[in-house]
């Protein structure tokens, strides 16, 4: 482990779950980390929530419903904790799947586990994905359903707590660069798992990881962000909010795996935002796969996750 990664580290040595998590997901999904990437085919046959996954959904214990298309919400899930605590944040939610595949439904079982921990609520769009739709499609939808809750829904700000996984997790980081720009009311708080930040594809982790990220080869990376890119600038802050300008952006929280392809998108977003002045809490996991934090089951580094980002979240929406 390089010497710099280790005030990041959250353990120094992972559990024996996660060397068993990463053995399972490197299994599934390196066999197809340098092949083209088919997004109908990654929509076919990538995180279907068929048997286990629905399985960690049911067990969450937080109450679904669809929401369709409604005076500017896209469309997508919303789920509550039954006992929800008066005061519990709000948590728009959106998900990864690299801008061209994943859905509401494939992230249910991690999104009910953060809203069993936080006691609320979450809403998870339903954005449009590229190549068909390439940016600024994802943005533009996550607007929308920012604006809903508070328009509609009646969702203050200062309860609303925007996260995401990925490339949800840029796309969050995204929605509020968009925000602070336009001058309109910014979250409580920003969550991000993992996010992928940097479309130009130039941090060091994706060669120095390529071997043994569980998910992904740098090459993968490189190959998916033109599908979203499109014909834009992958420098744009918009769709690589690497390049953003972080001052007056909330307090973040980012977690990734130290190991991931994706690790240095995590780690100079914090930098930067930190930089800016921004509260940001950042921390690495040493041999968990990206966005480990669907194993909250299993997984003592996801529930450990889980669990900071519970109090996180309350730490900076109590009382306001």
């Amino acid at each position: 482990m390089a010497e710099s990664l280790r005030p990041y580290l959250a353990a120094s040595r992972p559990s024996w779950q996660a060397h068993v998590v990463h053995w399972l997901v490197a299994a599934r999904m390196r066999p197809h980390a340098l092949r083209p990437i088919d997004p109908q085919w990654v929509r076919a046959n990538m995180g279907k929530p068929r048997g286990p996954r629905q399985l960690m959904a049911r067990s969450t214990g937080a109450r679904l419903a669809l929401r369709p298309p409604t005076g500017g919400w896209p469309g997508g899930e919303h789920l509550v904790w039954p006992a929800a605590a008066p005061g519990a944040p709000t948590l728009l939610y959106l998900h990864g799947g690299g801008y061209i595949a994943c859905s509401p439904e494939t992230h249910r079982s991690l999104v009910g586990s953060l809203v069993r921990r936080t006691g609320g609520e979450a809403w998870v769009p339903r954005y449009r994905l590229a190549p068909e739709h390439p940016h600024p499609a994802a943005l533009d939808d996550a607007l929308s359903a920012y604006r809903f809750l508070q328009r509609e829904q009646g969702v203050a700000p200062e309860r609303l707590v925007v996260a995401g996984d990925s490339a949800g997790g840029g796309l969050a980081l995204a929605l509020v660069l968009a925000l602070r720009d336009a001058g309109e009311p910014l979250p409580a708080a920003v969550v991000t798992f993992c996010p992928w930040t940097d479309m130009a594809a130039t941090g060091a982790s994706l060669n120095e990881n390529s071997a043994r990220c569980a998910m992904f080869a740098g090459e993968t990376i490189r190959r998916a962000a033109g599908f979203y890119v499109g014909g834009g600038d992958p420098r744009a802050p918009t769709v690589s909010p690497l390049y953003g300008d972080y001052r007056g952006f909330p307090p973040l929280l980012v977690h990734a795996s130290a190991d991931e392809v994706l690790r240095d998108d995590a780690l100079r977003v914090a930098e930067r935002a930190r930089d800016a002045g921004v509260p940001v809490e950042c921390a690495l996991w040493p041999r968990v796969p990206h966005v480990w934090q669907f194993f909250a089951a299993v997984l003592p580094e996801a529930r450990e996750s889980l669990a900071r980002t519970r109090d996180f979240s309350a730490r900076h929406t109590a009382g306001r």
